[in-house]
């Protein structure tokens, strides 16, 4: 069974979550900031997305094995890091001739 307050949290997460998005989309498009500025505000709005993420919907704060969730999260930002630092030594080391 759910609790009480799961709906509210998740409303609050989402909008949150749409807020963050736009915020990022209108730096992009609307402002005449430099870009590393553009990229600063970026990576971090991304981390405050990544947090909240974490905690309203991944409901990393619940449950008794929190530890198990750690270990998840873990794993996940290896698979990530090894998936795109893959693609990018293969996008440029791609050297072979046919």
């Amino acid at each position: 069974m759910e609790h009480p307050n799961t709906l509210k949290k998740h409303i609050f997460g989402f909008l949150w979550s749409l807020i963050l998005t736009f915020a990022a989309l209108l730096i992009t498009l609307r402002t005449n900031l430099p870009l590393g500025w553009k990229v600063t505000i970026i990576v971090t709005l991304a981390f405050f997305q990544l947090i909240i993420q974490l905690l309203y919907f991944m409901h990393l704060t619940e449950g008794d094995s929190k530890w198990i969730q750690v270990v998840n999260i873990v794993y996940g930002l290896f698979v990530a890091i090894v998936t795109v630092a893959g693609s990018i030594w293969i996008m440029l080391y791609n050297t072979m001739t046919h």
